[in-house]
C-alpha cells in the first residue's frame, strides 16, 4: 500500500473541488483531486447566476465558456393558472456590475472545470473512492479504492470535503441535518425540440408555479431543454407511479408545458432525486472544510447550487492557502469561512422557503417599481449577496409585504392551478 503526502487533499470533482483545486494548485500547492465517477457524467443544477462570473474570471476560464455555453440573461415566472408571466431581467437589477451567465449542460461543464483544475497541476484521480478517514493534529489520512487497483492511503495537511450530497465527512462525524419542512422530490430528464421564444427571452430559465408543485424548463443550447418538476415526497409517494410516468402526466396537467413541447422528443432517461434539502452542523474542524453540496444543498429553485459550490471552493482553497503560510491565522480564517457560507445559506433558506408559500408567488407575480423593491429581488437572484444595507432593507420590506398578503390582499389572489384542474372558471383577480 503505497503513502503520500499532499498540502491538500479534495473529495469531489464538481465545481466546488475542481474550483479549489485549480487556485491551490496555481499557488504552488500539491492537490490531489478524489471523485468517486467518470466524468462526463449527467448532473442537475444547469443554470448558472452572473455573480459567479468573477471565479470564472479569476480561474481564467470566462472565455472559454463564452464560446461554450448559452449566455443567460435572467429567469421568468409563470403561474400554473395561465395568467401571470414576469420576466426578470438581469441587466433591470438594482445596481448589478453582472447581468448574464450560463445555461450548461453540466456534464460538460463540469469536466471542463475538473480538466482545467487538471491542466493547472492537481492531481484527478477518477472512479475514486474513501472508504477511511483518520484525522490528527497534524494531518488527515485518506484510504482511496480506486477502480481496478489496490488501495492506498494518502495524507493531507488539509482536507476540502467537495463531495456532494455524499458529504464524506458530515457522515464521518454524523453532522448532516436535513431541513424536514422542505422534504422535496424530484424527477427531470432532458428533452429536444420544446418551443421557445427567439433572442434573449429564449435564453431565460422559465419556472411553472402551480398550486403544490412546480417546474423549471431550462434551455441548454439551440434544440436542449432540462425539464424537472419539483413536489412534496409524500405527494409523490401517493402517486404510485414510476418517475416516468409521474413527470409525463403532471406536464400534460400543465397547459404551457404542454404547449410547448407538443413536438418535443426526450432524449434522457428520467432521473429521479430526493430528501436532498439539508444542512450539517458544523463547516469546519481543524484539519478540514467543507464546500459546496458537502456543506449542505437547499433547493433547487433559484439555482444557487453551483453558485454556493464556485464560491464556497474559492473561499475554502484561499482559507487553507494563507493556513498553509501562516499556521496562527488557520482558526480565524476558518470561522470567517463558516459564519460567511452559512449567512449565504440562510440567505436563501428563508428565500427558498417563502417560495413555498402562495403569498410569495402573489406578490413576486406583481413586482412594483416602488422602492425598486423587484430591482432589489431580481439582484439577489442574481448572487449578489454582498449588496449591503441598500439591498437588505429592501429584502425586509418584501418579506413583510408577504407577510400582510397572508391577512390583506395587497396582491391578486392566485389560484395556481391550470384551468383544466378547476372546478369552476378562475377568478378574474388571476388577471
Amino acid at each position: 500500500m503505497e503513502d503520500d503526502t499532499y498540502d491538500v487533499a479534495i473529495v469531489g470533482g464538481g465545481p466546488a473541488g475542481s474550483t479549489a483545486a485549480t487556485l491551490l494548485a496555481r499557488a504552488g500547492r500539491s492537490v490531489i483531486v478524489c471523485e468517486r465517477e467518470k466524468f462526463p457524467r449527467f448532473h442537475i443544477g444547469e443554470s448558472l447566476l452572473p455573480y459567479s462570473m468573477p471565479t470564472f474570471e479569476r480561474l481564467g476560464i470566462r472565455d472559454l465558456l463564452d464560446h461554450t455555453f448559452l449566455h443567460k440573461h435572467g429567469a421568468e415566472l409563470n403561474t400554473a393558472c395561465g395568467e401571470r408571466k414576469v420576466k426578470f431581467f438581469f441587466k433591470n437589477g438594482f445596481k448589478l456590475r453582472h447581468v448574464r451567465s450560463y445555461q450548461v449542460e453540466r456534464a460538460h461543464f463540469d469536466k471542463l472545470l475538473l480538466d482545467h483544475a487538471k491542466s493547472e497541476g492537481a492531481e484527478v484521480c477518477e472512479e475514486t473512492t474513501v472508504d477511511q478517514l483518520a484525522f490528527s493534529p497534524a494531518e488527515v489520512t485518506l484510504r482511496l479504492q480506486t477502480r481496478d487497483q489496490p488501495a492506498r492511503s494518502i495524507r493531507a495537511r488539509f482536507l476540502i470535503d467537495a463531495s456532494g450530497r455524499h458529504t464524506v465527512i458530515g457522515q464521518h462525524f454524523k453532522l448532516k441535518k436535513s431541513y424536514p419542512n422542505l422534504n422535496k422530490f424530484s424527477v427531470f430528464a432532458h428533452y429536444d425540440d420544446v418551443e421557445r421564444e427567439p433572442g434573449m427571452d429564449g435564453t431565460l430559465t422559465r419556472m411553472v408555479r402551480a398550486d403544490d408543485r412546480w417546474f423549471w424548463l431550462i434551455p441548454l443550447g439551440e434544440n436542449r431543454m432540462s425539464i424537472g418538476l419539483v413536489m412534496d415526497t409524500a405527494a409523490f409517494k401517493q402517486l404510485r407511479q414510476s418517475p416516468e410516468d409521474a413527470l409525463q402526466m403532471a406536464i400534460e396537467e400543465q397547459p404551457e408545458i404542454q404547449r410547448r413541447m407538443a413536438r418535443a422528443t426526450r432524449v434522457s432517461p428520467v432521473y429521479a432525486t430526493g430528501d436532498y434539502s439539508y444542512r450539517n452542523t458544523s463547516l469546519v474542524g481543524d484539519r478540514w472544510l467543507l464546500a459546496g453540496d458537502a456543506a449542505g444543498f437547499i433547493d433547487p429553485v433559484f439555482s444557487t447550487g453551483v453558485f454556493i459550490a464556485l464560491a464556497s471552493g474559492e473561499q475554502a482553497a484561499d482559507a487553507i492557502d494563507v493556513a498553509l503560510k501562516n499556521p496562527s491565522q488557520r482558526d480565524a480564517l476558518f470561522r470567517k469561512y463558516e459564519t460567511g457560507l452559512n449567512r449565504v445559506m440562510d440567505l436563501y433558506l428563508r428565500f427558498v422557503n417563502a417560495w413555498y408559500t402562495h403569498e410569495f408567488v402573489e406578490v413576486i407575480s406583481f413586482p412594483t417599481p416602488r422602492f425598486q423593491l423587484a430591482g432589489a429581488i431580481n439582484a439577489v437572484l442574481a448572487g449578489n449577496i454582498a449588496g449591503g444595507f441598500a439591498i437588505w432593507w429592501r429584502m425586509q420590506v418584501f418579506y413583510l409585504i408577504i407577510r400582510l398578503q397572508r391577512h390583506w390582499s395587497l396582491c391578486p389572489r392566485l389560484t395556481l392551478r391550470p384551468k383544466s384542474a378547476e372546478t369552476a372558471p378562475i377568478s378574474s383577480a388571476c388577471a
